[in-house]
């Protein structure tokens, strides 16, 4: 029988949390090779974020929560004019940079994009340095940015909440919240305390990631995690009080309630090991797992010579992760459903030779041709990709396109790593400063867009404070402090 007095006996903190808590307070500094990692992982967030401000539906969920609240001298959003608290302009921030699902991504046992926690980042860093609580400058960014990604990156690895029908998203909220607190000024033991409490609020589900089901959430839920994990953050800062069993408590824990008793683990020390693999999006805005789709279809579309009237069957072969999230058969109901099809990608880029965010569109998804191609379509996983996809030292996302035509001739292109793979990045860059200038200078102009891409490869960028980086982001002449 259990001692009553045994229950007031508070435990030890679950070593994850500890493991977490340790590393984001360790100021031990990272390699040139690491910042400069993050200094372009900075640069594509926020291409994301610009590029996403032209879109009706990302704008309608801009702004304070409730029209009016507004915070003068609080942290603002890029490419517009808000002041806002440092939680709701996170959820702006986050908004902008996972709505047209173009940003950076991680794929492992679990999958996600570790520049989502970009928004905690800035908004806390900004909020902090124009307050006058902490002098900032963009060093303390690219190593909250390096450490953000390293904790969401491996704590994916082996742990696939996918698995459980839960969303990645919580990687996302733990993310935010480690680095939100440290960046707060906290003690080791209040990044405890922050981390338990978001371990404690449990997870969201999946459904709306998955036919007949997606919706917009997608595209903001992120924004709302790295904002929850900013509350969590200044709440600990106020002496909020932890939960040391958060994750391994019996029957309530975390693992026992939603993990099926499976302990969450890291399978390697935390360092720089995501940021310096991380996958950049850089030529379509599509889900990650269909990126080397796309590639072989407008490879092959090249090939077709106008003779799509003559396809009999498509054949696509992929990742068990690929099959498993983005091969959808029968209607798909907006955009945020499209985006996260691999066959409308493919079926697009096979009639196009290119792939865009306005495919996606209502207006677009009306040419009949592409659902003829999608009901000519079956997806196949190969166990070679699967494979190569979870090794550590090829972290492949292949796809293979086969075209059955109605004169017996096939055609067939497979590729095996993205443009935007580590292995493909000397390939990738001219187009990942394309996309930036692409999408900042019609906000900024030219000139500003031109100016704000040398800053963010150079080391000038470091010693900036946080506040006139963030300055430079706003359009117009509001640029004050």
């Amino acid at each position: 029988m259990n001692n009553p007095a045994d229950q007031d006996i508070r435990p030890v903190a679950d070593d994850l949390l500890v493991a977490l808590a340790d590393y984001v307070c360790d100021t031990s500094s990272f390699s040139e090779q690491t910042l400069s990692a993050a200094r372009l992982c900075l640069l594509d967030a926020l291409s994301c974020a610009f590029m996403a401000l032209p879109d009706d539906g990302c704008r309608q969920r801009l702004g304070p929560v409730v029209p009016g609240a507004e915070l003068p001298g609080g942290a603002r959003v890029p490419g517009t004019h808000y002041e806002l608290d440092p939680v709701r302009a996170c959820f702006n921030t986050g908004c902008l940079i996972r709505w047209l699902d173009y940003n950076d991504t991680w794929l492992a046992a679990e999958w996600g994009h570790p520049s989502d926690n970009l928004a905690a980042i800035l908004t806390c860093a900004d909020y902090l340095d124009r307050s006058g609580q902490r002098n900032l400058t963009m060093r303390d960014v690219l190593i909250a940015i390096v450490q953000a990604y390293e904790i969401q990156g491996v704590l994916a690895l082996e742990n696939a909440l996918n698995r459980q029908g839960l969303d990645h998203v919580l990687l996302v909220k733990v993310a935010s919240t480690a680095v939100a607190t440290r960046l707060l000024g906290a003690t080791r033991q209040q990044v405890i305390n922050a981390l338990s409490n978001v371990w404690t609020d449990g997870a969201s589900l999946r459904v709306y990631r998955h036919a007949p089901n997606v919706g917009w959430r997608k595209s903001w839920a992120a924004g709302d995690a790295a904002a929850r994990g900013v509350q969590h953050a200044l709440m600990a800062v106020n002496e909020e009080m932890g939960y040391p069993e958060a994750l391994s408590a019996d029957r309530w824990g975390f693992e026992a309630v939603l993990m099926a008793g499976q302990a969450l683990t890291l399978s390697q020390p935390l360092a720089d090991y995501v940021v310096n693999n991380i996958l950049f999006k850089v030529a379509f805005p599509v889900e990650f797992h269909a990126q080397t789709a796309v590639e072989c279809a407008i490879e092959l579309h090249a090939q077709l010579q106008g003779r799509i009237e003559a396809i009999d069957a498509i054949h696509i072969y992929t990742q068990s992760a690929g099959k498993r999230i983005i091969d959808k058969k029968g209607p798909l109901h907006n955009p945020a459903d499209r985006d996260h099809c691999l066959q409308y990608a493919v079926a697009v880029a096979l009639l196009k030779g290119d792939l865009l965010s306005e495919d996606y569109s209502d207006a677009c998804a009306k040419d009949s041709r592409i659902d003829e191609l999608r009901d000519k379509m079956e997806v196949f996983e190969e166990s070679q990709y699967s494979q190569d996809y979870l090794a550590a030292d090829k972290r492949a996302i292949a796809n293979r396109v086969e075209i059955r035509l109605s004169d017996g001739s096939v055609l067939s292109h497979e590729q095996l790593y993205p443009l935007g793979h580590p292995r493909r990045r000397a390939e990738a860059l001219p187009l990942l400063l394309g996309k930036f200038r692409k999408a900042v200078s019609p906000v900024l102009g030219s000139d500003n867009a031109q100016q704000l891409r040398t800053l963010l490869l150079s080391q000038q960028l470091d010693t900036l404070p946080v506040s006139d980086f963030m300055s430079q982001l706003i359009p117009g002449d509001i640029r004050h402090e």
